[in-house]
């Protein structure tokens, strides 16, 4: 029988010309009793954008068409980029007129009009919606003299959709609602839906929460056959499967986490070899618990990731598995796959070993209590642990060596604030405070990442199929955009061979500048986000040539993914037909992860952003010290020292008229000369909270400012700043480049 791989690849051939679907019976013989599937096979595909139906009924593939898929991200200005299903080809710039109804995170095809020039993003418009992503929105119910409409609470959600008032829900103006779509914009109309639910009026105790989580569509709790199979599969390690291991539980190891985390996927051991060390990573066996294509697994699938909301945890896997059997709690017995590494003090691993095993954790270790030890030698910790202090001191020894053998390589790291908000226990945040990345978080951070590197290159050498995790290199206009941007500092990233090491320096150059975080995020931004592919294309972030998930498989299904491949390899069960079926899924697993991903990301993001804005409400009217971090042609964004970020607009800035420079990313006023430029030192007033859109503004009391007379503005001609509240209102919070 036919099938897609068939069948596409004969479209592939250069010779081939768009057929009719009676040529494409001629062509692959299909008989009377086998064209229904024949038919259906086409019609899924075409469903799919593997393949294209032309105006005159004929099929060819989308590239023959100057037609590329892909996921379509909106900017809440109006105008989305297309980025492609295929590896390596640059995103693709829509206007907004070209849009034609696709709504963000959509998938779709889209037509290529205008190739790249000088560095600039091909520009496309799209054909058809291949998958419409959003089936319920989350938005403020409004009704308005002629109709009524609910506004969307994503800004990039760019369609106001029309309802009917409910009749049998109490809702009232003002309200946050859940819309289920009915009928979707096209290039003529805006989407239409029904309301299905009411989640409450602004301001109500666990509305925050409750609405990040269906404006992202987060699942919540586990259906009952996931659940009955999680508690089946939660049982004591058993003798038999010791039987079948590597006993590890008398070997010293520790896990090393946060004071709160219950999912503990990673131990770790040391000793010293001959001129080096021996680095165990011991990663819980979560493949052995969670058996492919059963319930646990499709809806681990269906997740992709645990959701970490504050002080909420949505977790990829039921507590029975995440917090239980499959977590490394010490003086427990634990399944794991170890990954044995012996290190040289060059930092290269020379020997490896990657096996099942058996272990039990000696002690469940904290950030804070390690970094006590490393910083200041606290002697009642040292005492507490003392058969552990020299392991965390040799740690550190083995930490400082990889992470410096890393930054030769070019390794990037983004020295930005993190914020950590503390709750009250009915969700109130009573503080806001920067996170700490002492020499704790450092060590394991190092170790996972080498574990990872060690993984993923062992399964490369074997030639088996993986999920790699890939961030790929900044396309040309993103670089264009940034040295815009760096000129104005001093700084250029040039090259044709674009390596990690050239931001690596820029890194380290502006590194305690005023201009510092400003340029961190600039340089970030101008990355592609990380994603997961069968390919192996490289880390650029990291320097990684071959780089994959592994040591986190309890919150993380790439890393489950990559252990049941691992799993089979160890157990010498993979033969051609079971190699060809991991091959045939790791596409879908990879875009479907990656897409998961994005979205918990962003929940997070916004919750925090939320969460921020609840805890400045109660300093309304009250002064603060703040520092400019950066300036735009509507004002000038101003940091806290506890990362809060808000806006002081233009408007406010009432004692002269102020014009934009982007050479030197200055305000200047036109009759004194005065500045604003990044790192200046100012005080403000917090004049204006918007819990629901996370908007924080402040007041200029004073400042200490540059006040040159003969202007550092540059010899553009004046231009008055008429920025509004629709420019870049925040920044948002920016996760580091991780493994």
């Amino acid at each position: 029988m036919l099938n897609k791989e068939t069948l596409v690849e004969y479209m592939r051939q250069d010779s081939y010309r768009p057929l009719s679907y009676r040529e494409l019976l001629t062509v692959f013989a299909i008989e009377n009793d086998e064209e229904v599937k024949f038919s259906k096979l086409l019609g899924r595909l075409e469903k799919e954008g593997e393949i294209i139906r032309t105006r005159k009924n004929r099929y060819g593939l989308p590239e023959m068409m100057k037609l590329v898929k892909g996921v379509m991200r909106l900017s809440q200005r109006g105008y989305g980029i297309l980025a492609p299903d295929e590896p390596g080809r640059p995103e693709i710039f829509v206007y907004g007129k070209n849009l034609n109804g696709a709504m963000h995170n959509d998938r779709v095809m889209v037509r290529l009009c205008q190739t790249s020039q000088g560095g600039e993003r091909p520009e496309g418009e799209v054909v058809r919606a291949v998958e419409r992503v959003n089936k319920t929105l989350v938005g403020t119910y409004d009704k308005g003299k002629h109709a009524i409409q609910v506004i969307p609470d994503d800004p990039r959600q760019i369609y106001p959709v029309y309802v009917s008032r409910p009749r049998k829900l109490k809702v009232a103006n003002g309200d946050r609602v859940v819309v289920a779509i009915t009928s979707w914009p096209d290039k003529n109309k805006y989407p239409e839906g029904r309301i299905i639910e009411v989640l409450g009026s602004a301001g109500e105790p666990g509305l925050d929460v409750e609405v990040v989580i269906r404006k992202h569509n987060l699942r919540v709790a586990f259906p009952p056959g996931v659940v009955k199979e999680a508690q089946a599969a939660a049982c004591p390690v058993s003798p038999e499967e010791i039987s079948k291991r590597r006993d590890l539980r008398d070997l010293k190891m520790v896990t090393i986490d946060g004071e709160d985390a219950k999912d503990l996927d990673d131990a770790v051991s040391i000793s010293r070899i001959v001129n080096g060390f021996r680095l165990g990573v011991h990663i819980a066996d979560v493949s052995h618990y969670v058996r492919e294509d059963s319930k646990l697994d499709k809806e681990a699938c269906a997740r992709g990731t645990s959701v970490y909301l504050v002080d909420k945890v949505l977790p990829m896997l039921p507590p029975e598995l995440s917090n239980g059997i499959c977590s490394l709690n010490s003086g427990a017995d634990r399944l794991a796959i170890s990954c044995m590494m012996d290190i040289n003090l060059n930092g290269e691993v020379v020997h490896y070993q990657i096996f099942k095993s058996v272990i039990r954790v000696m002690e469940r270790m904290t950030y804070t209590a390690v970094n006590r030890i490393l910083t200041q030698n606290d002697p009642e910790l040292r005492e507490r642990y003392r058969e552990l202090a020299e392991d965390f001191y040799m740690m550190k020894e083995l930490s400082d060596i990889i992470r410096g053998a890393r930054i030769k390589r070019g390794v990037l790291d983004f020295d930005l604030p993190e914020a950590k908000i503390i709750t009250a226990e009915n969700g109130v945040p009573v503080d806001v405070i920067i996170r700490e990345h002492g020499p704790g978080e450092m060590l394991i951070e190092d170790f996972m990442i080498k574990a990872n590197e060690t993984v993923a290159e062992h399964l490369y050498r074997m030639h088996m199929p993986l999920l790699y995790r890939v961030h790929e290199k900044p396309d040309e206009d993103a670089l264009i955009k940034l040295n815009r941007v760096l000129g104005v500092f001093g700084h250029k990233v040039q090259g044709d061979k674009l390596e990690p090491i050239t931001f690596q320096r820029i890194l380290a150059e502006i590194k305690g500048r005023p201009e510092e975080q400003m340029l961190s995020l600039m340089i970030l931004r101008s990355m592609k986000h990380a994603r997961y592919l069968p390919q192996p294309l490289g880390h650029f972030g990291l320097a990684s040539r071959y780089y994959c998930h592994f040591t986190s498989p309890i919150r993380r299904y790439p890393d489950l993914i990559v252990h049941r491949v691992l799993s089979q390899v160890l157990d010498s069960s993979i033969n051609e037909r079971r190699r060809a079926s991991l091959e045939s899924k790791m596409g879908f697993y990879g875009e479907h992860s990656t897409f998961q991903e994005i979205k918990a990301e962003e929940a997070e993001r916004d919750l925090v952003a939320i969460k921020k804005a609840q805890y400045m409400q109660k300093f309304l009217g009250e002064e603060f010290q703040a520092r400019v971090s950066s300036v735009n042609p509507f004002g000038i964004f101003v940091a806290l020292k506890n990362s809060i970020e808000g806006l002081v607009h233009i408007s406010t800035i009432t004692d002269d008229y102020y014009e934009f420079n982007d050479r030197s990313f200055t305000l200047r006023g036109i009759h004194t000369g005065k500045t604003f430029a990044i790192g200046d030192q100012v005080r403000v007033k917090l004049v204006r909270v918007e819990v629901n859109e996370a908007k924080i503004d402040f007041e200029l009391m004073d400042m200490t400012a540059n006040n040159d007379e003969n202007g550092k503005a540059g010899q553009n001609p004046p231009h008055f700043a008429k920025g509004g509240r629709k420019g870049l209102r925040k920044q948002g919070k920016a996760a580091k480049v991780r493994g």
